[in-house]
């Protein structure tokens, strides 16, 4: 099966809507399913001040905190290229991470750092990182992400954060982000050369040229990441709490008429961020997507393990990852399936 562009949660564990731990057989939840690029074992392997991610093919430095205070966006992207021309660590290819190589790291089963347990490296703060991705949504800002919990969000360029740099070209089992300008810490458009940006680089495997394909008039097959997507985004025809979310998977699932492939289920928290193109906003969406009825916010299968009564959420107009609590009627509801298992 395609697991390219998208990687498993690591989360292990099932969750009621109040939080208390549960078997997964029968959830739905993530942890049932476990889809995703699996997790190599060991995961992570150091070599001197570096560390390779033998998942992603990605090294980053051991210590992720070198200013050992925060920095604007610009000053982040500054303090880079003086690692390069310095060439730190016996190497001058640094950059700062786009977001999904830094979310790359999170693991959702874990807190206080939100990485994986058998993580090597030495002095994660549990606050904010930049990112090397500007947020669509407004151009002076930059997204995040928090190191204690593995929420993502945007911030002004201007605030300081902390920042944690990364260099190799990956094994591509992440996708590209979607963006492809370069904008300074007003929001204005620049030439990318030389900046250090996402839209410099476009690190991460690049998209097919024909991404969504219509199957069956019902559903989407996105060739990036071999998902199959019910095409209308937006299952309960209104906000819903995390357990009727799943009430409403079962019932699609009742009245499938076609009971030779996988059945539909709630996607995991990766699998509802890698639709998102973060060269778009409101939704942020690729253009000329085929899916109908989009919604500003959707739930997920992926418990928050910083507060198992909670859950993650994907906010799709920004292409934001945050988390609501399952008992509310917060989010919308989006069902995918296994494009391999439609194909058979």
């Amino acid at each position: 099966m395609n697991t390219k562009g998208y990687l498993h949660t690591g989360q292990l564990t099932c969750h009621v809507t109040l939080g208390k731990e549960i078997p997964c057989t029968g959830s739905g939840q993530d942890a049932e399913f476990r889809k995703g690029v699996p997790w190599p074992n060991p995961r992570f392997e150091r070599k001197g001040e570096t560390v390779l991610d033998r998942l992603t093919g990605l090294l980053w430095t051991v210590n992720a905190n070198l200013t050992e205070f925060p920095v604007t966006w610009q000053e982040a992207l500054e303090y880079i290229a003086s690692m390069n021309r310095q060439n730190a660590f016996g190497c001058s290819d640094w950059r700062l991470p786009n977001r999904r190589e830094l979310r790359s790291l999170m693991s959702h089963q874990t807190r206080k750092p939100a990485l994986p347990e058998d993580h090597p490296f030495t002095k994660v703060f549990p606050g904010w990182y930049w990112t090397s991705t500007t947020a669509a949504i407004n151009p002076a800002y930059a997204w995040y992400i928090h190191m204690e919990g593995a929420r993502m969000f945007y911030g002004g360029k201007k605030q300081n954060y902390l920042l944690w740099p990364v260099r190799g070209e990956g094994y591509g089992v992440l996708p590209a982000t979607g963006q492809t300008k370069c904008y300074d810490s007003d929001g204005r458009i620049i030439h990318c050369t030389n900046t250090g940006q996402d839209g410099e680089f476009l690190c991460g495997s690049e998209w097919p040229e024909k991404r969504f394909e219509i199957h069956n008039d019902d559903s989407v097959i996105d060739h990036l990441t071999g998902l199959c997507w019910l095409r209308m985004a937006n299952l309960t025809g209104k906000r819903a709490k995390w357990d009727d979310a799943f009430m409403a998977i079962e019932k699609l699932n009742s009245q499938d008429q076609d009971k030779e492939i996988s059945p539909w289920r709630l996607l995991n928290i990766n699998e509802l961020e890698s639709v998102v193109d973060c060269s778009i906003h409101s939704p942020a969406l690729p253009s000329g997507h085929p899916f109908g009825e989009v919604q500003e916010a959707y739930w997920s299968s992926t418990t928050s393990m910083f507060e198992p009564d909670w859950a993650w959420a994907l906010y799709l107009t920004k292409g934001a990852v945050g988390v609501g609590q399952k008992w509310g009627e917060h989010f919308h509801v989006w069902a995918v399936r296994n494009d391999y298992d439609v194909k058979k």
